[in-house]
């Protein structure tokens, strides 16, 4: 089947808003615009994917990849791309995107532990759309739980309860938190959390670990 987004159709349209936008910034980075990796279909099946090398690479890394994050947001919006289609076009650099969704799938089965073990369901911090696709799979052929989205908007986030549990009524947002670089505006931890954005605490495996630059490289 024929990409929607192609890199002799989308490719000069990306190149041309991002490389203006990079000047602006008076960012050091370089980008190449490459067909999407399809060895994860069920996961994430990007028609391109642009990754960005260079001397400012850590610094759209940093804080989960916020920039890098708003930085595809942006040129998605560039594109008037449908919100249907955003997954469609993914930026990366490092292979954020391969550890990040490796680190979802660990949390995802962490979580699920701490579920059968409590009896008592296990709030993700907001997230977006990919990002809850990835635990809602991880966490598919789980017998003994259930995962839904809960949330609106920048505090949509994933619920995980012990199979058979009824849903908690929707809580009301709370208040923003002003975000760099135009991302959505993060959620303050809901107590499930100490130190991470999406129910983590802290580093070393346990869910949500890889602290402000992102994911680690497996060892």
């Amino acid at each position: 089947m024929k990409p929607k987004y192609s890199i002799h159709e989308t490719g000069p349209r990306i190149e041309q808003f991002l490389s203006q936008v990079i000047s602006n910034a008076g960012l050091a980075l370089t980008f190449t615009i490459e067909v999407g990796d399809q060895s994860n279909p069920e996961f994430e099946n990007p028609d391109l994917v642009v990754k960005f090398h260079g001397e400012d690479v850590d610094l759209i890394l940093s804080n989960r990849a916020e920039l890098l994050l708003a930085l595809e947001h942006v040129s998605q919006e560039a594109l008037r791309m449908h919100s249907d289609d955003h997954s469609r076009v993914a930026f990366d650099a490092n292979d954020y995107r391969a550890l990040r969704m490796e680190e979802l799938r660990m949390s995802a089965q962490v979580a699920a532990e701490k579920v059968k073990s409590s009896g008592q369901p296990f709030r993700f911090n907001p997230m977006n759309s990919r990002e809850r696709r990835i635990i809602h799979i991880s966490l598919r052929n789980e017998t003994d739980l259930r995962s839904e989205s809960s949330g609106s908007g920048p505090f949509r986030g994933v619920i995980v309860y012990p199979a058979g549990m009824p849903s908690l009524p929707e809580a009301p947002p709370p208040p923003m938190r002003p975000s760099r670089f135009g991302r959505p505006p993060e959620a303050p931890s809901d107590g499930n959390d100490r130190r991470g954005r999406f129910g983590d605490r802290g580093r070393g495996g346990r869910p949500g670990a890889g602290g402000d630059r992102g994911p680690r490289r497996p060892r």
